[in-house]
């Protein structure tokens, strides 16, 4: 098989949602067996084998639903498999059944006091600024946290590209910037009230906005949006 058509040269280029069953599978079995059968032939012939034991099912999905409900002793009894084998197909697809069953808690922000809560802990003990965004969904809930820059703020280090870069990529609808003080005292410099200012004008142009820019000091805190500074105030987006 051409090195760029195997199931993992092709999941790295196309994602997971591309491969069909057999190459998932092929990829949990790692590799072929001694009578020189691939990896992606023996799972082909698992589907087969259990394919045949769901009877009564669309043939693809009553593959994958009989396997689903075989035990390792099960799978290690058919030709090629063995234990180890059998034991990361059922490792593998019970992480599956897992992922699909957990729900993936996405905190709402709703004060500066929530992000503080989030991150002051973390953030008040850094000997460095460290300039971080939160991105938010529409119903401003957490998508993800990117550090954007480490070191004193200047136009230079955290520039619009990297923050919006990283709010495209997630498809946040907002943004919540923040970094840390070392010194204690979160009073916003001149540099911070420019740089909220520039990133305030850039997020308009994207159409995304920015929420807030908070400066975190020890155990003091200031919200850029409560204070009416740098192009933010309380209320307007």
């Amino acid at each position: 098989m051409p090195q760029d058509e195997r199931p993992r040269e092709r999941l790295l280029r196309l994602g997971a949602g591309a491969l069909s069953a057999a190459e998932l599978l092929a990829l949990l079995l790692g590799s072929g067996n001694a009578e020189g059968r691939s990896a992606l032939g023996l799972a082909q012939a698992l589907l087969a084998h259990y394919g045949r034991a769901g009877a009564g099912f669309e043939p693809g999905n009553g593959a994958l639903a009989s396997l689903g409900s075989a035990g390792a002793i099960d799978l290690s009894m058919v030709p090629g498999i063995g234990p180890a084998k059998a034991c990361r197909i059922v490792a593998g697809l019970e992480l599956g059944r897992r992922a699909a069953g957990a729900r993936i808690s996405k905190p709402a922000i709703r004060s500066p006091q929530d992000v503080v809560d989030l991150v002051c802990q973390h953030m008040r003990l850094l000997d460095r600024e460290h300039f971080m965004a939160l991105l938010l969904d529409t119903k401003n809930q957490l998508l993800a946290s990117e550090l954007i820059a480490v070191g004193s703020l200047d136009a230079s280090l955290v520039h619009p590209r990297e923050i919006f870069k990283a709010a495209v990529r997630y498809s946040a609808a907002a943004v919540i910037l923040l970094h840390n003080h070392p010194s204690g005292d979160p009073t916003p410099s001149e540099a911070d009230i420019n740089c909220t200012r520039r990133l305030v004008e850039a997020g308009r142009v994207l159409g995304i906005g920015i929420l807030d820019h908070i400066i975190i000091g020890d155990g003091r805190f200031v919200s850029c949006r409560e204070s009416g500074i740098g192009g933010l105030w309380q209320g307007v987006q």
